[in-house]
């Protein structure tokens, strides 16, 4: 993509995304119902005197505040977003981003790294849609406590809902729900701006002195408290994952003037509550602070509200796949866009299935919002560490910042984010072990596609021909040669494609014009069209083309044919026949992969999307070619 048309493109999606980006945004607050507020009534229990609950609350808050500020505000939408490649975000751009000219044993450490930190974020996609809309609807047992049996069956279904509709498209979501999110800000904004009028003295926590006088006093029960205050910050990440999908300019105008104004409204609101009333064990300060009259549409409203705060997780999660699958960490999924303007819009069905599934199990297993909440955060704090780190690479391998002005900076998110990560490990044993489990799922399955193709390619390597020497070959035995066009596809864009030989072996015959395509994948999102084919002729009817396409992109093999015109290699369709390999992969051969691992890739191969669908490939004019492999 030229720098005009991702300009032009970026505005575009600037000026259409305002109601999409504050649904986004409501990641940051979908759990406000288990604020850090709701977890300091547990951790206080019976605490009611003004003198005790004060230095508490002022503390939590101080600790809120600052939190915002220097993780959402300051380290992601001032310095992180400008860490993105073309104008995409995640730990993959970022992982582009640094140069390829790491020493031997540093650059496995950088991509095992940002492996794991794209496994987290997966482990946070499948917490965090579950204790949000949780965490409203028990809403429900402040209206009424014989509502409490509804509550999980009700979150079962709003869930059910949530992920049915996500193959409508990130778009369509937004559109429709962005105007209920621009009220539910304006909401929850008057409701803590009432209480706040009430009892102004509350404001004094803006001033970071209470929180570290919080720590100095409580100790301990305040390094467990800063466990919950991670849950106002969670979206940081996800945000940051999503920025293709919105725009870092919109991200930063709707949470500058919208989201973070209402949060911090809202959260010294129940502040304001708190010190009036005092810390009562099993009350929601969020829910405290609504009046009776409205409490009913106010649960409703944080219903909705919860379901599209989970959506920028889920969309993350979509966009991290893609990326993993055109980076070789992931096999083959389908991919489908929802959006004709916007190519970062997209829907991976597989991936939506599973956190369905795995959100559903959560909700089913604890059924509390406050025993979900114990599983919440290790994933998310860990995905912030590992961002910061390689965003310490970049900015110094790759922006050449010297290393005094760097190393400050990285140090100070770093400083945040191990202090959030060592008080949500204090979870671990009631419930923090379930995103960490997840995540090592998600990063066995990556490293080990990884490997098994790269053995694989080992393989194939000995295997290939040069194409010289196939030339040499051909014009010596002449083989029959029959009209149209032969399409073999290759992993690789040196030599003979391994089905080639298979074909000419077995089939002893030839088409006219054969064409060995093979597609690379470039450390940018998006690979302009005028640069995404080269041709190479061999004379005799042979043909290499080499495609190039970004690791956002999703390749479609006649379509790049179709460029390749301009080159002089014409591809009719309607005589066009695409040759495809069908490995049988057998785990007895002599590569160093463990041999669960290859029991493990043979499996995620045999179920991994056909070529056929995920290039573009009309299946009438496929020919598959059946190979055994010993690995």
């Amino acid at each position: 993509m030229s720098k005009q048309a991702f300009v032009s493109s970026l505005r575009q999606k600037q000026g259409n995304a305002w109601s999409l980006v504050l649904g986004a945004l409501g990641i940051v607050f979908g759990d406000i119902g288990t604020s850090p507020l709701y977890a300091l009534n547990e951790c206080f229990a019976g605490e009611k005197a003004i003198s005790t609950a004060e230095p508490v609350v002022l503390g939590v808050l101080s600790l809120l505040f600052w939190s915002l500020m220097g993780v959402v505000s300051f380290k992601y939408l001032l310095f992180i977003m400008r860490a993105h490649n073309k104008g995409e975000g995640g730990i993959f751009s970022l992982l582009a981003l640094v140069p390829k000219s790491l020493s031997r044993w540093m650059q496995p450490v950088v991509v095992v790294g940002a492996l794991f930190g794209a496994a987290l974020l997966f482990g946070d996609g499948v917490i965090t849609p579950a204790i949000s809309v949780l965490s409203a609807i028990e809403g429900l047992k402040v209206i009424s406590p014989a509502a409490s049996s509804w509550i999980v069956p009700l979150t079962v279904c709003v869930l059910l809902v949530l992920f049915l509709v996500q193959k409508r498209g990130t778009g369509g979501i937004g559109k429709v729900f962005g105007p209920i999110m621009l009220l539910w800000f304006v909401v929850i904004a008057v409701l803590g701006a009432i209480h706040l009028v009430q009892t102004p003295g509350v404001l004094r926590a803006l001033s970071p002195h209470y929180g570290v006088l919080f720590f100095v006093e409580y100790k301990a029960r305040a390094f467990v408290l800063l466990g919950a205050v991670v849950l106002c910050i969670t979206g940081g990440e996800a945000l940051y994952a999503d920025m293709g999908h919105f725009g870092a300019r919109p991200i930063r105008v709707g949470w500058l003037w919208v989201v973070l104004p209402a949060l911090l409204l809202n959260y010294f609101g129940q502040g304001a509550y708190l010190l009036r009333e005092g810390i009562s064990p099993g009350v929601s300060p969020f829910y405290a602070v609504v009046p009776q009259a409205i409490l009913v549409p106010v649960v409703m409203l944080a219903t909705v509200a919860a379901v599209i705060a989970s959506q920028a997780l889920i969309s993350g999660a979509f966009s991290v796949t893609r990326q993993a699958i055109q980076l070789g960490y992931c096999p083959r999924l389908k991919i489908v866009h929802t959006s004709a303007d916007h190519e970062g819009q997209i829907y991976v069905p597989f991936v939506n299935r599973a956190l369905m599934v795995a959100c559903l199990a959560l909700v089913l297993v604890f059924r509390e919002s406050s025993q979900l909440a114990s599983a919440y955060g290790v994933a998310v704090t860990g995905s912030m560490t590992i961002t910061s780190m390689v965003y310490f690479l970049v900015v110094v391998l790759n922006w050449k910042w010297k290393r005094w002005k760097a190393i400050p900076l990285v140090a100070l998110f770093l400083f945040f984010d191990l202090c959030y990560f060592g008080a949500n490990l204090l979870k671990f044993p009631e419930g923090g072990w379930v995103p960490i489990f997840i995540a090592a799922i998600v990063f066995t399955l990556m490293t080990t596609w990884k490997r098994g193709r790269t053995e694989l390619a080992k393989v194939h390597k000995k295997l290939v021909l040069p194409i010289e020497q196939l030339i040499e070959d051909i014009e010596a035995t002449a083989p029959l040669r029959v009209r149209g066009t032969a399409v073999f596809m290759s992993s690789s864009a040196t030599g003979t494609p391994p089905v080639l030989l298979h074909h000419l072996k077995h089939n002893q015959v030839l088409h006219r014009q054969v064409v060995l395509m093979s597609i690379s994948v470039a450390d940018t999102p998006w690979v302009e069209a005028d640069e995404q084919v080269k041709v190479e002729d061999f004379g005799k009817g042979f043909f290499r083309v080499v495609a190039s396409m970004g690791f956002m992109q999703t390749p479609n093999v006649p379509a790049l044919l179709l460029q390749a015109r301009k080159q002089g290699l014409v591809c009719e369709p309607s005589t066009t026949s695409y040759y495809l390999g069908r490995e049988t992969l057998l785990p007895d051969g002599t590569s160093t992969l463990m041999r669960w691992r290859k029991v493990l890739f043979s499996f995620i191969s045999r179920n991994a999307q056909t070529a056929t669908a995920y290039f573009g490939i009309p299946p009438g004019r496929v020919v598959e070619l059946g190979m055994q492999l010993n690995f």
